[in-house]
């Protein structure tokens, strides 16, 4: 067969990797599944899929699979735990999974005799034999050893010495503190070949670092509840080979960044940066952020672009997506890029991976669009927080300390919407630290104070969403006044998590012109991503200055004021986004009559 490269050269690119796996396995039984999205559709536990086997969990549980009991597939994955890691040689945080699957059908010797063909017969990957070890459990958790990985190994040809027995920490598979796991068999790569000083003992687990894991084999057998080990009712096995680590050992190069699944995206934006590649290569915080902007470029393109594709928010996997792309915004300006130029790369990536996964040219259009309006929200809030944040650290260098008060952080975030994590990250790189303790206080005074101003403001809750909501009414509100005239004024409102109401005076049915410029107007402002500022001020100064509101008498002499730029100005308890451009998508659902005088809207965001 024609594998596209040299039998032994080691060079292919994951194109080709990727389906190279798919067939083999295809041609000895197993049905070619797609990749599930990277947001799980039924496991609130995790925020994106991990592992391949996420989303298989209902089948190594022994429900049927439609696809029969051999399967093999390429899962897009999602690890967000180190985001501060990332920019090092080995951490990402999308990566893909190679992975196949027997649910019940075949077991540890014809697993074991698959893997080893796909890496080492000349008519696949044509890795030298000699360059190959494996690490088999060495039992654990009232798991015997694994003396029977180890004899088909040994059948196969493993030399005794490149076989190691591991404890659970090194050969125990597990998704998480529950559920389906089992003892492995792991496979590496020696790239240079030869041992260490250690000779013989030089294996998987040796310090040297020369064996790099490039497969895991997992006999997923068990099942643990309450700390339980109990046997699943059939035993599996579930595969996984980490694309990108492989096209690295196998290519012989350092980084993953050296690979063809970063190369072109890497190319890309050295280009539009003030520094030559060698520039950059000389330097380790200018080789930092060109691999954090790349690697979180890929990630945003994959969940934005994902069938089941988020946007960035203030909870849940959409928060972790505005935290990677701020990120990589405030990294672009180390390299001297412009955002926009990191926003429009997203084309490249879509170039890369569009044909092993057409959601991402159908959602094109949709990921530039979302990647510009985070940063068009975030520019004044990167911009702000840094000089602030710079003349606290300034402050701090005066005083001979360094340690960033709590409510230092907490103003930051308050009050400018800068993100904590990004006054972590900026005050550690010169040295400083944040009392987080101070700022956890501050923040719990300032949650606990917020509710006794919610009733006010007709939320159902304090939830990001309800939030904002409720500083979209303002908007709306404003909208309302400049269309259709100063008479208009907020009767009401109700807001839950779903959705807005909002009632104001107006004595006829708005027409299908106006609701859509109504719309159109809310959405321009959130767009333009204004902050949102506040102040406590005399009810009668408040009223000087142009504020507007019902319900005065709420709030007796002192009211406290939210200012959107140029577009509102209410006296209001809050709470709100510190930015409009937090919002989101604005989309009027109906305007109807609530009363005599009264019209009523139903809006939502997203």
């Amino acid at each position: 067969m024609d594998t596209g490269h040299t039998p032994g050269s080691l060079k292919i690119d994951g194109d080709r990797l990727r389906s190279l796996y798919l067939k083999f396995f295809a041609e000895r039984g197993h049905a070619v599944i797609p990749s599930a999205s990277v947001i799980p559709e039924n496991d609130p536990s995790v925020l994106f899929t991990t592992a391949g086997m996420h989303p298989l969990v209902p089948y190594l549980m022994g429900q049927p699979h439609p696809a029969g009991t051999r399967l093999v597939d390429t899962q897009k994955c999602i690890r967000t735990n180190d985001i501060e890691e990332v920019g090092d040689a080995t951490h990402l945080t999308f990566f893909e999974m190679l992975g196949n699957w027997s649910l019940g059908d075949y077991f540890k010797e014809e697993s074991i005799a698959w893997s080893w063909e796909f890496l080492t017969s000349p008519e696949w990957l044509g890795i030298p034999k000699d360059r190959i070890a494996v690490s088999c459990f060495g039992g654990g958790l009232g798991v015997e050893r694994d003396e029977e990985s180890y004899r088909v190994w040994r059948k196969i040809g493993m030399p005794e010495e490149r076989i190691a027995f591991l404890g659970v920490e090194d050969n125990w598979w597990a998704a998480g503190d529950e559920g389906p796991c089992g003892p492995d068999t792991e496979i590496f790569y020696n790239p240079i070949g030869g041992t260490c000083e250690r000779g013989t003992e030089c294996r998987p687990g040796c310090p040297c670092g020369r064996w790099v894991e490039i497969w895991n084999n997992v006999f997923m057998s068990y099942n643990r509840t309450a700390g339980q080990i109990t046997d699943l009712p059939k035993r599996n096995v579930d595969t996984g080979m980490g694309l990108e680590r492989t096209l690295a050992v196998l290519n012989r190069v350092e980084t993953v960044y050296e690979t063809s699944s970063f190369r072109p995206i890497v190319e890309a934006l050295i280009a539009k940066s003030k520094y030559t590649e060698e520039e950059i290569r000389a330097k380790p915080e200018l080789l930092k952020a060109l691999r954090v902007i790349s690697d979180h470029l890929r990630t945003s393109v994959f969940v934005i672009g994902d069938e089941r594709g988020t946007s960035p928010s203030n909870q849940g996997a959409g928060y972790v997506l505005r935290r990677l792309i701020r990120r990589a915004i405030r990294f672009c300006d180390t390299l001297g890029i412009d955002p926009t130029e990191w926003v429009a790369t997203h084309k490249t990536v879509v170039g890369m991976f569009g044909d092993a996964y057409p959601e991402l040219r159908q959602n094109e259009e949709r990921i530039g669009h979302e990647l510009m309006l985070e940063y068009k929200r975030f520019d004044t809030t990167l911009k702000t927080g840094i000089r602030l944040l710079a003349k606290d650290i300034e402050d701090l260098k005066a005083g001979g300390t360094t340690v960033l008060s709590g409510e230092a952080a907490f103003k930051l975030y308050d009050t400018y919407g800068f993100p904590i994590e990004f006054t972590r990250e900026l005050a550690g790189e010169q040295g400083f630290t944040v009392d987080m303790d101070g700022y956890e206080r501050r923040f719990a005074e300032h949650r606990e104070a917020s509710k006794t101003e919610a009733a006010k403001s007709g939320l159902a809750d304090l939830s990001e969403e309800s939030v904002r909501y409720h500083t979209a009414t303002h908007l709306l509100h404003a909208a309302l006044r400049d269309i259709l005239g100063d008479h208009v004024m907020q009767k009401g409102s109700n807001i839950t998590q779903e959705r807005m109401r909002f009632d104001f005076s107006h004595p006829a049915p708005m027409t299908k012109d106006e609701i859509a410029r109504a719309e159109a107007w809310v959405q321009a402002a959130i767009d333009a991503a204004i902050p949102v500022t506040n102040e406590v001020l005399p009810l009668e100064d408040a009223r000087k200055k142009g504020a507007i509101g019902l319900f005065s008498d709420k709030y007796g002499n002192q009211v406290s004021v939210y200012t959107i730029g140029d577009k509102s100005m209410e006296f209001c308890g809050g709470p709100h986004v510190q930015n409009t451009g937090e919002i989101g998508k604005f989309k009027i659902q109906k305007e109807q009559s609530s009363s005599a005088g009264v019209r009523r809207i139903r809006a939502v965001i997203s």
